[in-house]
């Protein structure tokens, strides 16, 4: 367990340290629950009555608020206090699981499979033909790797995910327990005679780009030919459903239970609330965001924010919303 004075705290935040106290900290913890040996921190103003009941005997606070330590108590502001806080958790963070061997006896890796410098590869795991693995990735216990697929250095992935055959995965990835990538896209036609649904082969692939980390049992569908595409470091919570064919670019953010139906086009830098549906053959151009169950049934401009189901412009939305609960009270 590591223990850190205020002082050693401070010099990894390059914080200014207000009040004292010779409490180490032992680890971060919320406000709430925090006990004399965490550090908490505090980002809105909303929160300064909690801290005077607070255990914590330090907090990292944005500099905007106005708060005082109290006694045998510090404070570290600084200028973004989430920001600080992910530095200090990246200091805390446990050691990931250990490997005992760097490739498990049980693993089956095809003889054609090129792998990089560095790699752990777990138990029960499957390599296929003419996979190429960078340096240090790590496959964690029942990977599935099929043939032909790409994978950058120091791409991580967890137990029960699947990389379906002709994938390209970058470096510096991120995929947590049983995501799939690679699974055919949802595509099928009535039959000539009318009695039954005719199955669209779905022949292209996926093709994710570096610094792409994507939640637990979540899904990225590979085309129907070409490709479906992740920009480089975008970031895809839990439970998510990517279709055939879409394409997204750099840097977006999808949150659990959101959905892109085929062919969606994102610009750079799209933020998409949970549980937001987003229609087929649609774009959401650069930096717009989609409210949380939003329904996106049309395209929507560059820095647009659009709510509700269809989703149209959020003030617009909302101001419908108090109209409506007005006409509830009369």
């Amino acid at each position: 367990m590591k223990s850190l004075t205020v002082k050693e705290v401070n010099k990894i935040l390059d914080g200014e340290i207000v009040g004292n106290t010779d409490q180490l900290i032992d680890a971060p913890e919320e406000l709430e629950k925090a006990e004399k040996n965490h550090i908490t921190f505090i980002g809105s103003s909303k929160y300064v009555n909690s801290w005077k009941v607070s255990k914590a005997q330090v907090a990292i606070v944005n500099r905007s608020i106005d708060i005082e330590p109290g006694e045998n108590r510090a404070l570290i502001k600084v200028a973004n206090a989430d920001l600080a806080m992910a530095k200090l958790l990246q200091v805390f963070n446990p050691a990931p699981p250990l490997f005992n061997v760097d490739v498990h006896p049980t693993a089956v890796i095809d003889k054609t499979a090129t792998i990089g410098e560095n790699c752990k590869i777990g138990a029960g795991c499957y390599i296929g033909p003419n996979v190429l693995l960078g340096d240090n990735v790590i496959l964690y216990p029942n990977v599935t790797i099929f043939d032909e697929t790409k994978i950058g250095d120091n791409s991580i992935f967890w137990s029960g995910t699947v990389v379906r055959e002709r994938c390209v995965v970058g470096s510096n990835c991120i995929f947590h327990s049983n995501v799939s990538i690679g699974a055919d896209g949802f595509g099928y036609r009535p039959s000539a005679d009318g009695k039954g649904l005719v199955k669209v082969p779905q022949i292209g692939n996926v093709v994710i780009g570096n610094d792409v980390e994507i939640g637990a049992n979540s899904c990225v569908d590979r085309a129907k030919f070409s490709s479906t595409i992740i920009g480089d470091g975008c970031k895809i919570d839990n439970l998510v459903q990517i279709a055939h064919n879409c394409v997204m670019g750099r840097s977006c953010l999808m949150s659990g239970n959101s959905g892109l139906a085929g062919s969606v086009t994102l610009g750079d830098g799209v933020i998409i609330g949970g549980s937001a549906s987003i229609k087929d053959h649609i774009t959401i151009h650069s930096g717009a965001i989609i409210g949380a169950g939003s329904g996106v049934i049309k395209d929507v401009p560059a820095g647009k924010t659009v709510l509700g189901y269809p989703a149209t412009d959020a003030k617009e939305m909302l101001k419908q919303w108090v109209a409506l609960r007005k006409l509830g009270r009369q």
